[in-house]
């Protein structure tokens, strides 16, 4: 009993160790950062962005997609999304604001 006790107090502290580690993606050697905002009331629809777009459009766009999977996942039980800016768009049709990859869309229900 208490060997499971230690370990569950050693993984909480090495889970305090990284900060927003979870947000971070990496992508041909670089690190992305991603974030998702959604309204309380409607938890399908979504505002993601990754970034720095100015190091790669392709791991911020992961990023971001990263970000959306566990958000569908946890609050809908699903990874699938209708895409209304999604990363399948061009590269030259990407929405990109303050040096991120702006995507949108919502959650689909299973």
């Amino acid at each position: 009993m208490k060997s499971a006790w230690l370990c569950a107090s050693v993984l909480c502290v090495l889970a305090a160790c990284g900060e927003n580690e979870l947000d971070i993606v990496t992508f041909e050697g670089a690190r992305f950062e991603g974030d998702l905002r959604s309204e309380r009331s409607d938890r399908a629809a979504f505002v993601a962005t990754g970034g720095p777009a100015a190091v790669s459009l392709e791991g911020s766009k992961q990023a971001a997609v990263y970000q959306v999977v566990q958000h569908c996942i946890a609050y809908l039980g699903s990874s699938d999304v209708a895409w209304v800016n999604g990363p399948d768009v061009a590269d030259e049709a990407l929405v990109v604001q303050e040096g991120r990859v702006v995507l949108t869309g919502r959650c689909v229900e299973p």
